[in-house]
């Protein structure tokens, strides 16, 4: 090359992107790999003003193949590969193929060898040995051949970003829809959802989905919507209610389409509005390139449509569930208040076999279904009378055969419904005066021999009642209370339950502070 030309095609400092020009839209990243400064020159030149689906070029620049692998760890987006054969060994490109395919992993990028030495690399082996997408002899690459095979590369780097984006946002929606009404699942469905819809639509950008809790122009308060789903910068805003990321523009968008009640089309952007049966207002912000088709915009309206359906029939769910804990709860309260008890003590049973539960290595869901069923563990008492239940003293032995006999009867009351929760109740209502040694009742079962609810249970249970005052008591302090459940290991008590309540004590104590009589 000339003394002009060196000076028009000066080097980039190793391993910089460069040459790219203003533009809005993310560049499609390019390595060069050649050990002729003058190759990655042309290159450029030539491709100075390439543009693919509105998007230009930004070059890398590798001199050996050792630079480029580095290049391709910093860099794990790199679209197309342009891979010299012979560098600094005659097989130094083909190693590269190797180390790219092979130990990167990388089956996205487009890898095109060139050659100014076809003979040392025969293209017919060469495409029948190595996982490349093209073999050119560098005199082949001419102004617009080049442009063609870039192109085409794009293409195809395209065409594999968009069905890995498919595979793992269906990996996500089968992941989440077996379990698709619970909260975060739903949640994590419909994030999945929103990662499949951007990727049909050819769309790697921005997105989010919200819920409007009150109006939208109070933005700035706390409170006024939750973000449901996210994509790109506003993945990790998912669960949020206060938008960090959100500028003055994008807020005055989507004020627009709350007040107006519309959906807005602006090129690169959009906003969905929609609104369900019950009144509950959502809205859908996605960026993208340029416009897009009817069919598109059906697809987008098609996911805000049915999501907002998801999350309502959620709500109808959520709002029966609470209804039944509440009616749980108040069922409880009564039997408590009958035995002059305060509700707190079946507020405090519940949260001890909570955490009894999870400490015990149960799930999630089982430890929220034994919460749930506790306070219905001494429902039987509703048919104990007056006189044996709120006796101040000792009971006789009449008398305490009355007041077992609210184990049978509570039992009895919640069997054979099929409710999941009904049953975890008569269950625990039947065996938390059974007794580790078989000295309890009704059955007089041991060890393992009695469910496992019932043992949960008996201990929270038990030292409620010790550390609370009664009509029969006075409060004992935490230390005794403590003292006797491991006195009692073994034999009123399943000793890896005892274990499990040592082990977390300071809850089981925040536990009574939070729930004082």
């Amino acid at each position: 090359m000339s003394e002009s030309e060196d000076l028009l095609f000066s080097e980039d400092e190793y391993g910089q992107g460069d040459d790219v020009r203003e533009n809005s839209e993310a560049p499609w990243n390019i390595l060069i790999v050649d050990d002729e400064p003058e190759i990655h020159s042309v290159t450029k030149l030539v491709l100075d003003d390439f543009e693919w689906e509105g998007r230009p070029l930004r070059f890398f620049n590798a001199y050996t193949a050792l630079e480029a692998r580095e290049i391709l760890v910093r860099e794990p987006s790199i679209s197309v590969c342009l891979v010299d054969v012979v560098m600094e060994t005659n097989e130094a490109g083909l190693d590269l193929v190797k180390y790219i395919r092979g130990e990167l992993n990388n089956n996205q990028v487009r890898l095109i060898l060139r050659t100014g030495q076809p003979g040392y690399a025969p293209e017919k082996s060469v495409i029948r040995d190595y996982d490349i997408n093209d073999y050119k002899d560098k005199t082949e690459l001419t102004d617009v051949k080049l442009h063609t095979l870039m192109c085409a590369a794009l293409r195809g780097y395209r065409d594999i970003i968009r069905l890995d984006a498919n595979r793992v946002g269906l990996e996500m929606v089968i992941e989440s829809s077996a379990r698709i009404f619970e909260t975060t699942s739903l949640k994590k469905f419909t994030n999945a959802v929103l990662i499949q819809i951007m990727s049909l639509l050819g769309i790697n950008r921005d997105a989010f989905f919200l819920k409007v809790l009150s109006g939208f122009s109070a933005l700035a308060d706390r409170g006024s919507f939750q973000v449901l789903a996210g994509v790109g910068k506003f993945e990790s805003e998912v669960g949020k209610d206060d938008f960090q990321q959100l500028d003055a523009s994008v807020r005055s968008l989507l004020d627009r389409a709350l007040d107006d009640r519309c959906n807005i089309f602006e090129v690169g952007r959009l906003v969905m509005y929609s609104e369900s049966k019950l009144g509950t207002k959502h809205l859908l912000y996605l960026q993208h390139h340029g416009e897009l088709t009817v069919l598109d915009r059906q697809l987008v309206e098609l996911f805000c449509s049915n999501a907002s359906i998801a999350f309502e029939n959620h709500i109808l769910q959520d709002d029966l569930e609470q209804t039944q804990k509440e009616m749980v709860y108040r069922l409880g309260e009564a039997v408590e208040n009958r035995s002059r008890e305060t509700g707190n003590h079946i507020r405090r049973v519940a949260k001890m076999s909570y955490v009894l539960a999870r400490d015990l290595g149960h799930s999630e869901e089982f430890a929220l279904r034994v919460k749930i069923a506790a306070p219905l563990h001494d429902i039987g008492k509703i048919g104990v009378p007056d006189h044996v239940l709120n006796k101040p003293g000792k009971l006789d032995s009449n008398e305490w055969s009355i007041m077992m006999t609210h184990v049978d009867m509570g039992y009895d009351m919640l069997k054979g419904s099929g409710r999941e929760i009904m049953d975890f109740a008569a269950y625990i209502a039947r065996d938390h005066h059974e007794k580790w040694d078989g000295s309890g009742y009704p059955r007089g079962v041991e060890g393992e021999n009695i469910h496992v609810l019932g043992r949960i249970v008996a201990v929270a249970d038990v030292f409620d009642a010790l550390v609370n005052k009664r009509c029969y008591k006075e409060a004992w302090s935490m230390s005794d209370a403590v003292a006797l459940l491991k006195k009692e290991s073994g034999c009123h008590f399943d000793p890896n339950i005892i274990q499990s309540f040592i082990r977390r004590l300071d809850d089981m104590s925040d536990i009574q502070q939070q729930y004082s009589d």
